[in-house]
């Protein structure tokens, strides 16, 4: 079933995806940070995701990616099919909805876009909202893992510290980089990595839309990171570096990985090297 929807960009703006609204092939996923800006109003035919879904929920590490059973069940609810193009986007300038299409990429589910700037853009050009919820249609999706290169782990991470070449972005903010702040057994940073809190990627002043390419471009290599370079980036829970992830792909960083681990395993352990 080919479609002009897969004929999306990986970054949409509102005036572009209101063109496909009635496109059948289009699923659209509000995974907003505060529920209620779902209800308050939302692209009209979009459905529900509750972001916690997006994460496993249980052991020591509750914000790893969820199990296959866990993801198999979450898009066949969602009634995601080989031919859907998804359209993900929330209220928070887009770490949730990063989070969302760094797990389609995972699972090799790779015909997605987003919205950039979220509901805020699409709000301020004008577009129209609707209240009332969309129901998913239901579909029978065996979710497998077939890109695990965009996953990293606590393993890997470690073996590869100082590799030439190997670059780690921490999206968290710079006190808790420095150590100056956080909730874990151990503060501070994994040595080595270089620190771009991930509002820093968005333009305030344009409704929370992903900044000039050229800038970040230019400020990411004065850290250290290039596009030919491989990537891994983290926060506390892989939520805000969901989005790095997602800027890093719509900046040509082929090789960007996300920890979905992040300072919530790395910083509670007593094995793992830590920087202030």
């Amino acid at each position: 079933m080919s479609s002009e929807a897969n004929l999306l960009p990986l970054i949409v703006e509102p005036e572009r995806l209101a063109e496909h609204l009635d496109d059948p092939s289009l699923l659209i996923i509000d995974v907003p940070l505060k529920g209620e800006s779902y209800t308050e109003g939302h692209v009209p035919g979009a459905i529900f995701l509750d972001k916690g879904r997006l994460m496993r929920g249980e052991g020591e590490v509750p914000c790893r990616e969820p199990t296959v059973e866990q993801l198999s069940a979450l898009f066949s609810e969602l009634g995601l099919t080989r031919d859907t193009h998804v359209v993900a986007y929330d209220d928070e300038g887009g770490g949730w909805a990063g989070r969302l299409l760094w797990t389609l990429e995972l699972i090799g589910h790779t015909r997605y876009s987003y919205l950039n700037g979220g509901i805020h853009a699409w709000r301020a050009a004008g577009q129209p909202v609707a209240t009332e919820s969309t129901a998913p249609t239901p579909s029978d999706y065996e979710a497998e893992v077939l890109r695990p290169e965009v996953l990293i782990d606590r393993i890997e991470l470690q073996e590869r510290l100082g590799e030439k070449g190997f670059a780690i972005w921490d999206a968290r903010s710079p006190e808790e980089y420095r150590g100056e702040k956080g909730d874990n057994r151990q503060l501070g940073h994994i040595p080595g990595a270089v620190n771009m809190e991930w509002t820093r990627a968005m333009d305030p002043e344009r409704q929370l839309r992903i900044r000039d390419y050229a800038e970040l471009i230019t400020e990411l290599e004065a850290l250290g990171l290039t596009p030919d370079m491989e990537v891994a980036t983290h926060c506390q829970s892989h939520h805000r570096s969901g989005f790095t992830w997602l800027v890093g792909r719509a900046l040509g960083f082929e090789k960007i990985r996300g920890y979905a681990g992040s300072w919530k395993e790395w910083g509670n352990r007593d094995d793992t090297p830590i920087e202030k």
